[in-house]
């Protein structure tokens, strides 16, 4: 990636001021469900009640289980994509990431072909029996493996969906052939992504890569090419050469910024308000792996300072001031229980502020202040 010399300068509490804005949470957003999925991109479902905090946290009114029946409606999908991990993401845009995803062709590797026994050739038709498998409704793994191990050509997979196929079926999200549907007796499921009339299927990958960066710095901005090679290249596999490609190709769509000295960069659409915005001093509660520390990395000291670095990294619950990563909370039977680690006088009101607005949504706990 080339980089140019900044056109505009801003501070750090500038940018994440504009980030909190953009991020639904200074001010807290209107969105729906599926608004605030589309806006962060990604959210993480590594544990659903945190997923459900992540969207509920960014709303001015919410619902217990509303990610949950946005999923069943379908307004938003859920599939294996950032890290191997699996994300909700808006039906419109998944396809845009998914075949970034797609791009390194993991199933095509010598060791996945030794170990299923399936040849880059064979997976059309493998892909095939998946959505025909599907055509009725959701199924539950085991169900999509009996299914499949029926035809004479997969019955050899019939270990591989015993111990689970928690690998072979991460391909057939990223191709966008199924994702997961709505938990049946406690069990997950999967069901046919093209059944939903918002799905967009898998754009070309040349078309795919300048969307995606494009909507990193609407949302994580301003930021650098490193940021945008850790979010899409560590996160989606992108492809270091592909991204430099990809960026070079947005040309003057993107401006060089001097952040207090670094430069980052911002879509020209969006300057005007990144300039504009007023430093913020907001509070505000957020779930373990948020995409507020996630979007950018746990290793960026604007948002993480290193010495609270790896408490996120164990998925400790942040609390942040103005953006930057101030303290945690956790829930302990009735009492919730606020650790401020950045020092100097703690904002008390702001604490009691938030813990009273995310009352509907943790509990009306009683709230422990330490330090």
């Amino acid at each position: 990636m080339t980089s140019t010399g900044p056109e505009l300068s801003v501070s750090w509490a500038q940018a994440l001021a504009w980030r909190l804005q953009r991020q639904l949470l200074d001010p807290v957003g209107s969105e729906s469900v599926a608004g605030v999925v589309r806006r962060l991109g990604a959210v993480p479902s590594m544990d659903e009640w945190l997923a459900e905090v992540a969207v509920r946290t960014r709303r001015t009114t919410s619902r217990s289980g509303e990610l949950a029946r946005a999923l069943a409606t379908g307004t938003v999908v859920k599939v294996f994509a950032f890290r191997g991990a699996v994300h909700y993401l808006a039906p419109e845009d998944a396809g845009v990431y998914l075949s970034l995803r797609c791009a390194g062709r993991q199933w095509e590797l010598p060791s996945w072909v030794d170990h299923y026994r399936l040849r880059p050739e064979d997976w059309p038709a493998f892909r095939a029996a998946v959505r025909a498998a599907l055509d009725g409704g959701p199924l539950t793994l085991p169900e999509l493996g009996a299914a499949l191990t029926r035809h004479p050509a997969y019955r050899h997979l019939e270990a591989v969906f015993d111990d689970g196929a928690g690998t072979l079926i991460k391909p057939l999200t990223w191709q966008g052939d199924m994702g997961f549907g709505p938990p049946r007796d406690g069990r997950a499921t999967f069901q046919r992504l093209d059944a939903n009339p918002r799905w967009k299927g898998l754009p070309d990958l040349d078309v795919a890569g300048p969307e995606a960066i494009r909507a990193y710095l609407r949302t994580y901005g301003p930021a650098t090419p490193e940021h945008v090679h850790y979010w899409l290249g560590s996160g989606l596999s992108a492809g270091r050469k592909r991204l430099d490609r990809w960026w070079g190709e947005l040309g003057d769509q993107l401006v060089p910024v001097d952040v207090d000295g670094t430069t980052a960069y911002a879509v020209r659409a969006d300057v005007d308000a990144l300039v504009a915005a007023e430093p913020s001093d907001a509070v505000r509660f957020l779930p373990g792996h948020d995409q507020w520390v996630l979007g950018p990395g746990t290793k960026d000291p604007h948002v993480t300072p290193p010495a609270r670095r790896e408490a996120m990294t164990r998925k400790a619950n942040p609390v942040i001031r103005g953006g930057v990563v101030s303290g945690t909370w956790q829930r302990r039977g009735d009492e919730l229980t606020v650790t401020w680690l950045a020092g100097g006088r703690r904002p008390i009101a702001a604490i009691e502020a938030e813990a009273q607005r995310l009352a509907p949504v943790l509990g009306d706990l009683r709230l422990k202040v330490t330090s």
